[in-house]
């Protein structure tokens, strides 16, 4: 028998699993929603990262880390090439078992959206996802020669995948020291897949409704037109597109926490002062699928987020509603951060969930500032992700003890998540080392109606500009 090189399936051809970055949101995702809908927990998943180890050592030796450990796991100029984006659609959906489902949630990436989904128990599917290709001689401080590296990558990527738009971003905030060792592409589908609509044709009930999320957040991007544009920063840093300017005093500190030189920085002209961010969609896609779901039967609904805490505060509101209805206390908030979530342990345990885009001090702000309007919950748990940079934006461990606090009999900050703050790395499966310790709530409650959901979101979600149509 012939041996399959790993990445490669059968056919000798990269498989999704080696094309998708392992820190894509939607790999993530898909995986942890998957999981639920089977019934099972997040406990295979995620293996703390070789910067476990290197916690305590000097910043020039955990950047080095760093470097070699996204280098291993980054796409070489040849494999971008031999991409195959219908393939990694296909990818995705086998991930889901085979069974009539009463609809389905899909588009931009966002913790709220796998619990939501959940909740409605229907598949989560991305609208797009990332990949990380190697930039040898790369440096984090040289956004204008990532542009160039990115462009031929992505000459190359659309050369064969014509209905993607590649976006690129370059982002030291977020990605610390790997922005300089590789390049980061956001890549959108500008149609629905074929495997995306395979799946819905052959597993939707009859008449179910489908439900579109749309991150509706801005950044300045340059883009020439060419299907591939670039972005310098992110919303996900937790900082302004101000504070990547060469003379900012917050990228000074960021270039310095990953050992680079803020008189280097010179960031490509911008074209576009405010297009949709590497997580929106694109508008073709959601054509597609709108013409889709009217040939076919199934009516799209479309929610779009200004910012995620809104989407998790009404997601978050609707857990409390559903759970309560089912003769539960909803009185347990978790509150979840980045890659730290589990929604099958969630709904085992009937606790109501907040996740934090990550661990900056809006995505933080956000939760405070919800739990200050909420109702007072019996028990507050906070699972902080390390975001594995040091950045001024981060929250301190103060802050989300704050929220821990307003927990009115417990509260409690996990350690292990605490232990290394804000450089370490952990495991998804930490998330569901701490959530099984909760006590059980079960029956599950029966899975709530499309309708329903949309009527609660639009209620709950009106104040915080969530848009549901």
């Amino acid at each position: 028998m012939r041996k399959v090189p790993v990445g490669q399936s059968a056919d000798g051809r990269l498989s999704g699993d080696r094309v998708v970055a392992p820190g894509s949101a939607a790999r993530l995702l898909v995986a942890v929603t998957a999981r639920a809908l089977r019934g099972d927990d997040c406990g295979d998943l995620g293996h703390p990262g070789p910067l476990s180890r290197f916690t305590g050592a000097p910043e020039p030796v955990r950047r080095a880390a760093a470097a070699r450990a996204a280098g291993r796991a980054a796409l070489t100029p040849a494999e971008v090439a031999e991409v195959d984006l219908e393939r990694v659609a296909g990818w995705f959906v086998g991930q889901y078992p085979a069974r009539r489902w009463p609809g389905a949630v899909f588009g931009s990436p966002h913790g709220a959206a796998a619990h939501l989904a959940v909740a409605l128990g229907v598949p989560w599917l991305p609208a797009g996802f990332e990949v990380a290709a190697h930039w040898t001689r790369g440096a984090v401080d040289r956004p204008d020669a990532a542009l160039d590296h990115g462009a031929a990558l992505a000459g190359r990527l659309l050369a064969g995948n014509a209905r993607v738009h590649v976006r690129q971003v370059h982002c030291p905030a977020s990605r610390g020291a790997s922005a300089g060792a590789l390049v980061s592409l956001a890549l959108r589908w500008r149609a629905l897949p074929a495997a995306y609509a395979r799946f819905l044709a052959e597993g939707l009930e009859p008449g179910a409704p489908v439900l579109l999320l749309h991150d509706a957040r801005t950044w300045p991007v340059r883009d020439d037109g060419t299907g591939h544009s670039f972005q310098v920063g992110s919303p996900a840093s937790g900082l302004d597109p101000v504070d990547f300017h060469p003379d900012a005093h917050a990228l000074r500190q960021v270039l310095r926490s990953t050992g680079g030189d803020g008189a280097r920085w010179a960031p490509p002209e911008v074209t576009s002062p405010a297009a949709f961010a590497e997580n929106g969609v694109e508008s073709g896609f959601e054509h597609d699928a709108r013409e889709w779901g009217g040939r076919h039967g199934h009516p799209l609904h479309r929610i779009v987020v200004p910012q995620p805490d809104a989407l998790s505060a009404a997601t978050a509101d609707l857990y409390r509603r559903w759970l309560r209805r089912a003769g539960k206390t909803g009185d347990r908030l978790v509150v979840e951060c980045g890659r730290l979530l589990d929604p099958w342990q969630v709904v085992r345990a009937g606790l109501v969930p907040y996740w934090c885009e990550n661990a900056t001090r809006r995505r933080v702000q956000g939760v405070e500032w919800w739990l200050a309007g909420s109702e007072p919950f019996s028990s507050v748990d906070v699972l902080p992700e390390p975001p594995g940079v040091r950045s001024p934006a981060v929250a301190g461990l103060p802050q989300w003890l704050a929220v821990a606090g307003f927990g009115r009999r417990r509260r409690a900050l996990d350690r292990g998540s605490a232990r290394g703050y804000p450089v370490a790395s952990v495991a998804t499966r930490r998330a569901t080392e701490v959530l099984r310790n909760q006590p059980y709530d079960l029956p599950v409650p029966p899975p709530l109606g499309m309708a329903e959901a949309l009527a609660a979101l639009r209620d709950a979600g009106a104040h915080q500009g969530l848009l549901v149509s």
